[in-house]
């Protein structure tokens, strides 16, 4: 039987084998069981192996069509389950999914290995790709071809047969390596719980703070005699309206610290939330993540490059890690200074609740980590008379959202039309129709804002599907995806935003723009598949409308008067947004420089005297190299790459090492400074809006058209200068954060 007899005669069983009969094409949630992705992920496998063996076997000359758009649209069957699994496993992460996910990345990993070591397969593309001048190539289909040729070379296709398959042996145990990592740190993000039963523990919490975590315990199934038996109290003794639960998601972890006055219990939650997934015996990513840097030192070493950075960052923006150690060693400093002038502000209040009795008069009341969120929050309410209890009524989600998308009907045309009955995966998520000013279909975005314990922390957008172009020249649109960990309605109360709560759902709704205005043929360089460093772009601008004042009176109506923002609340916003800035941007980039830090090794093993030595002994290897070496222990490795940058120890990372999901499993290695590089673009783009008027038409029209439909079709500072008619200024970031 041939494969596609065999789809169609397995296409009723299976789902993933035929194209759903839904609207728009979303998944057929329903229909899928979890039983059904291995099997779908094998056929898939197939299906595209027999595809690329039908390139190969083409007798003509290889030329754009027969081969890189023949493999651009190949494998729809694993784009297609794979878009739904990896989705789901990281939005819904139950037990069984993870252990679905587990089995299907070494498949996958070696599927990909089998692609991109393919002789037969490369030697087609790298003969039209060392004759690609002669080919009337268009700058699309020259990227891609680049594109597609790198991921070969990347991918060892020219190593000798033993390094290839010590390279096929190091890809699997990354990915499996880089997937325990996140499960880990999902598992110890919901292992911790604050149980609070008497009003004393409550101290300096909101209202709408404490319903939220009335609500989350009812959730989780702590009645008051279950939070009794947790304290070893009586039940009668539990507060009316206790008990509350906290935990290490940001929605209860972040309004905890600010507004809790009970010292103690912030350094209880402080603790728990910094040493995640670094506890021997229990919950340890310290060994995973050393494995993940061995293997991608020797990764980077078989493939010709010193240190993993150098790999990865040949090809972005950036393009070496001496320009982003210089780009961030520019930033720093001014960013320690304001921080440090922030921590002069908060030490004041502090002794000025010494001296109220509030705190003990001696050596313990200095400003330290757990207590930054409090105090900053006093500052900000000292210097603007602004508190979050003061805006949350006013950024109810619902209302937020509809500012987002009024926002995009104004820069771009589009129109959002709520669909009522379209499968969906969660109760929770929403979906949208996206139209274009003349009616044409732009895409679909699904929403799914809110927390829950199989969600990995974090927002992002992801999709569904990509936009891309058929055989034919149809155009295919895109199913995208924002995913958030905003609080739940609870108790009556509707989601009541933060500021910045607000400023991620710009932020996203920016990168859904990215993939829903894509107008790209081909799947590997449409929407969001760009440069590490140049993604953030379309996001980051986003996020500078989100609190105009001529915005925030479209959508920021209270949610029970239904009153519109006051002009008095605006301004507090407004000459507070720069407020906190030494201590976002320390925070911000001494993760970047940490990332740095641990993908410039080039090996994990170091002398004894090395102040960041383990007590543990480098394994010797055949030939006696790591005699007398150590291994690197990772708490004093990151404590020494942050002294020597010169980071405040009022201050942490904003990712410590064991929970630095983005570099260890989030694709985001030797990246994360790309959050600070696409805001010198996105600060400078915007000052371009300022000026010509922040709705000017004409401006946004060629946001849209030379960077948000481009994708990454063309080089993206070829695609900035069009837009912008110069390069980025650099000090455009410093700037936009009131640190120059």
């Amino acid at each position: 039987m041939t494969l596609a007899m065999l789809v169609t005669s397995c296409k009723q069983l299976n789902p993933f084998l035929g194209e759903w009969n839904t609207p728009y094409g979303i998944p057929d949630f329903g229909s899928i069981k979890e039983s059904d992705y291995i099997p779908a992920v094998k056929f898939g496998i197939r299906q595209q192996e027999g595809q690329i063996d039908a390139i190969i076997a083409n007798g003509n000359a290889p030329d754009f069509e027969n081969t890189v758009a023949a493999y651009e649209l190949s494998g729809e069957i694993l784009d297609r389950v794979t878009g739904v699994l990896f989705n789901l496993s990281e939005s819904d992460a139950t037990p069984s999914m993870q252990k679905i996910v587990e089995k299907v990345i070494p498949m996958l990993t070696e599927h990909n290995d089998n692609v991109f070591m393919n002789p037969y397969f490369f030697a087609r593309v790298d003969e039209l790709y060392r004759d690609r001048d002669s080919h009337d190539l268009t700058v699309e289909q020259r990227m891609t071809l680049e594109k597609l040729h790198r991921m070969f070379i990347d991918n060892g296709v020219n190593l000798e047969p033993d390094a290839q398959a010590r390279l096929r042996e190091i890809n699997k145990e990354l990915a499996v390596l880089e997937q325990r990592f996140g499960n880990n740190v999902l598992s110890a993000t919901n292992a911790f719980r604050l149980v609070l039963t008497d009003t004393s523990e409550t101290a300096g919490l909101p209202a709408s703070v404490l319903s939220a975590a009335a609500s989350e315990a009812s959730r989780e199934g702590i009645t008051p005699r279950e939070a009794a038996r947790m304290k070893g109290i009586r039940e009668q003794d539990v507060a009316p309206g206790g008990p509350w639960l906290f935990t290490l998601h940001n929605a209860s972890y972040v309004p905890f610290m600010t507004g809790s006055s009970r010292r103690d219990l912030r350094e209880k939650m402080f603790r728990a939330y910094s040493t995640r997934c670094n506890a021997a015996g229990s919950i340890d990513n310290r060994p995973v993540a050393l494995d993940i840097i061995k293997l991608r030192i020797e990764k980077a070493k078989l493939l010709g490059y010193s240190v993993p950075a150098e790999q990865i960052l040949s090809d972005k923006m950036a393009h070496d890690p001496r320009t982003v150690d210089a780009f961030l060693g520019k930033i720093f400093p001014a960013a320690v200074r304001q921080a440090r002038a922030e921590i002069e502000d908060m030490q004041a209040l502090m002794d000025k609740d010494v001296q109220a009795g509030l705190l003990p008069d001696d050596s313990t009341s200095v400003i330290r980590p757990w207590d930054w969120a409090y105090y900053a929050e006093k500052v900000r309410q000292e210097k603007y008379a602004l508190n979050e209890d003061l805006v949350r009524p006013y950024f109810r989600m619902e209302n937020v959202r509809e500012g987002v998308f009024n926002t995009a009907h104004r820069l771009y045309g589009l129109n959002f039309r709520q669909l009522d009955s379209i499968p969906l995966y969660h109760p929770d998520v929403e979906g949208f129709e996206v139209t274009d000013s003349d009616g044409s279909l732009v895409g679909v975005l699904l929403t799914d804002y809110y927390t829950r314990s199989t969600k990995r922390g974090g927002a992002w957008m992801s999709n569904f599907r990509n936009q891309y172009r058929t055989k034919k020249g149809e155009d295919v649109r895109p199913v995208i995806v924002n995913v958030a960990n905003f609080p739940k309605p609870s108790d009556g109360m509707p989601s009541l935003l933060s500021i910045d709560e607000v400023g991620t759902m710009f932020h996203e709704f920016g990168h859904a723009l990215h993939g829903l205005l894509s107008q790209c043929t081909y799947k590997d360089v449409s929407g969001t598949n760009v440069a590490r460093d140049f993604v953030e772009l379309p996001s980051q601008i986003n996020e500078n409308w989100a609190f105009l004042p001529e915005v925030l009176k479209t959508y920021a109506h209270h949610y029970s008067t239904g009153e519109a923002i006051p002009d008095s609340l605006i301004t507090k916003i407004s000459v507070s947004r720069n407020f906190n800035q030494g201590f976002m941007t320390t925070e911000l980039v001494a993760a970047a420089i940490l990332d740095m830090k641990w993908h410039e090794l080039g090996s994990i093993y170091v002398p004894q005297d090395c102040p960041y030595a383990s007590q543990t002994d480098a394994p010797a290897d055949s030939t006696g190299r790591n005699k007398g070496l150590k291994v690197i222990d990772p708490d004093k490795f990151e404590a020494f790459a942050m002294t020597q940058a010169g980071l405040p120890e009022e201050i942490i990372p904003r990712y410590r090492t064991t929970y630095f999901n983005h570099i260890f499993s989030g694709g985001y290695s030797a990246g994360y400074y790309s959050y600070l590089w696409a805001e010198v673009l996105d600060k400078d783009a915007f000052e371009l809006f300022r000026r010509k008027g922040a709705f000017n038409i004409s401006t946004a029209r060629s946001f849209r058209e030379n960077i948000l439909e481009k994708g990454g079709s063309e080089d993206p500072m070829t695609l900035y200068r069009r837009f912008r008619g110069s390069d980025p200024d650099p000090d455009a970031l410093l700037r936009a954060r009131g640190l120059k």
